[in-house]
C-alpha cells in the first residue's frame, strides 16, 4: 500500500528531530520537501508541528492502549503511533483507516515489520476527538492539558502567575500567525495578486502578518524581498537605532541584520556568526551591501574593532519561541537555563568592550526566563561601572512616535526597564530586551 508524501515527509522528519536535535521547522523548508505539493506540505506541517506540540498528552493516550512501555518502544514505533494519535484526536478530516493504516506501512517502510501487529493492536483501541480538558486550575493540570514538562509550567507560575501562565501555554499550542517584513514596495501588490491576503501588524506598522497563503513558495521570498519574522523579533532590531559603526553578534540567521541595515543604508556594519554553515545561511539572506558577515566568536574579537551601535542576540533557551519550536520544550532541561546564563554573560561582556564611548548596546534573548534576561544583564553592569542601563520605554516611546510601534499599551512591553514580551499576553513570541550605554 503506498504512502502518502506528507505523512513519509513528517515520519522522517519527526525521527530526525528525535535522534539528531535537528529543528523542525528548518526541515519542513529544506531542500529535501521542496518537491511536495502545496497540499501534502501543509499536511505535512500540521502533522509535525501537531505531534511535537502535544507529544506528552499523545504519549498519555498511546501508554495505557500498549501492552509495552513506551521508552521500550523502537523511535520509529514510537514515531508512527504519536502520528496516527495525533490524527486521530486532533484531525476531523482525516479518515481513521488512513491515520490508522498508514501509520502501519510507516513501521514497514521503516523496516520495523516485526512492530506491525503491535502498532495494528494498539491503534485499533483509539476512539476520535478525545482532546485535552483542564479539570481545575491547579500547576499539574495545566501542564498535562497543555502538553508542558511539569517543571517549565512550575517555574512560569511562580514567575508569572497562574493566569499568565495559562495564556502563554495556550498560545505555544496554537498555530501563530506568520508576520513578514516586506523589503520591497512592490512586493505587497505581488502576493495579494498571487492570492495571498495579508493584514496589518499588531505591533508594528512595518509588520504585516498572513491571513492566507503560503509565502515561503513566492518568488518574492526566493529573491529575499521579504522576511518571514516574528512582529517581537522585529522589534529588537529596531531598538538598536542609527549609527555609523554597528556590530551584530550571534548575527544568524539575519532577519535582525537586514532591518538594521534598512535603517542604516550608510552605516558600517559587522554580523559575526560562531558556526560556519549559519554564516553561510547569513550571507545568503543578507543581500545589502554595507554589511559584512564574518565567522569569528563573539567572544573573541579583535580589541581593535570598536561600534557606536552593537546587538548582542545571544544563544538562548528558545522559551519564548515554543509556537514556533515546540520540540525545545522536549529538550530543555532546568540545568540547561544555568548553563546558558554562562556563556551568555561571557558574549555580553565582551561586546561591551567594542562599544565606543557615547554608544549603546542592545542585549536580547527570545527566552522568558530571568536567569538569561535581567540576571545577566544586572551581573554585567555590577562588573562594569562604565555602562549604565537605560529604560527601554524611551525608545518605545520614540519609535510610537515615529508610527513605527502601534501597540497602544506600553506599560504591557515594560519589565521594569526592560522590554519584555510575552506569547499570549501580546500576539507574538516572548523577547526580552535591554539598552545599555556607555557615556
Amino acid at each position: 500500500m503506498p504512502i502518502s508524501p506528507a505523512r513519509v515527509a513528517a515520519f522522517e522528519i519527526l525521527l530526525r528531530v528525535d535522534q539528531e536535535s535537528s529543528y523542525a521547522s528548518e526541515l519542513l523548508h529544506s531542500s529535501r520537501y521542496k518537491r511536495l505539493s502545496t497540499a501534502d506540505h501543509r499536511l505535512a506541517t500540521e502533522l509535525v508541528m501537531g505531534v511535537l506540540r502535544w507529544r506528552s498528552w499523545l504519549d498519555s493516550q498511546i501508554s495505557p492502549r500498549s501492552s509495552l512501555m513506551l521508552n521500550k518502544l523502537d523511535p520509529e514505533v514510537l514515531a508512527s503511533l504519536r502520528l496516527a494519535a495525533y490524527q486521530l484526536l486532533f484531525l476531523d478530516r482525516v479518515p481513521q483507516s488512513a491515520a490508522v493504516n498508514e501509520s502501519v506501512e510507516l513501521v514497514k517502510h521503516a523496516r520495523k515489520r516485526s512492530a506491525v501487529s503491535f502498532v495494528n493492536a494498539v491503534l485499533r483501541k483509539f476512539g476520535r476527538n478525545a482532546r485535552p480538558v483542564i479539570i481545575n486550575q491547579s500547576l499539574t493540570e495545566l501542564a498535562k492539558a497543555y502538553a508542558h514538562p511539569d517543571w517549565l509550567v512550575e517555574r512560569w507560575v511562580c514567575g508569572f502567575g497562574l493566569e499568565v501562565t495559562q495564556k502563554i501555554c495556550a498560545y505555544d499550542q496554537g498555530i501563530p500567525d506568520a508576520a513578514i517584513r516586506i523589503c520591497d514596495p512592490e512586493v505587497e501588490q505581488e502576493l495579494k495578486t498571487s492570492g495571498i491576503r495579508l493584514a496589518p501588524g499588531q505591533l508594528l506598522a512595518s509588520a504585516q502578518r498572513i491571513v492566507t497563503g503560503d509565502v515561503a513558495h513566492t518568488p518574492a521570498f526566493g529573491a529575499g524581498r521579504l522576511l518571514i519574522q516574528d512582529e517581537a523579533s522585529q522589534l529588537v532590531a529596531l531598538l538598536v537605532g542609527r549609527g555609523q559603526r554597528i556590530l551584530d553578534c550571534c548575527a544568524a540567521p539575519g532577519g535582525k541584520t537586514r532591518i538594521i541595515a534598512g535603517r542604516n543604508p550608510s552605516a558600517t556594519i559587522l554580523a559575526v556568526e560562531l558556526h560556519p554553515r549559519r554564516a553561510s545561511l547569513l550571507r545568503h539572506l543578507v543581500r545589502e551591501t554595507n554589511v559584512q558577515v564574518i565567522v569569528a566568536d563573539a567572544r573573541q574579537l579583535p580589541a581593535n574593532l570598536l561600534f557606536d551601535r552593537v546587538l548582542v542576540d545571544v544563544p538562548c533557551s528558545g522559551t519564548g519561541t515554543l509556537a514556533h519550536n515546540p520540540e525545545i520544550k522536549w529538550r530543555l532541561q532546568p540545568a540547561d537555563v544555568v548553563d546558558l546564563q554562562a556563556r551568555q554573560l561571557a558574549i555580553l561582556q565582551s561586546a561591551m568592550q567594542r562599544v565606543v564611548t557615547g554608544g549603546r548596546l542592545v542585549y536580547s534573548t527570545c527566552s522568558l526566563e530571568p536567569e538569561e534576561n535581567g540576571e545577566v544583564v544586572e551581573r554585567a553592569l555590577s562588573a562594569d561601572h562604565a555602562f549604565f542601563g537605560l529604560d527601554c520605554r524611551e525608545r518605545l516611546e520614540h519609535l510610537r512616535d515615529e508610527g513605527e510601534l502601534v501597540w497602544k499599551d506600553l506599560d504591557s512591553l515594560m519589565h521594569g526597564p526592560y522590554l519584555r514580551t510575552i506569547p499570549g499576553v501580546h500576539p507574538c513570541d516572548g523577547f526580552f530586551a535591554a539598552i545599555l550605554e556607555k557615556p
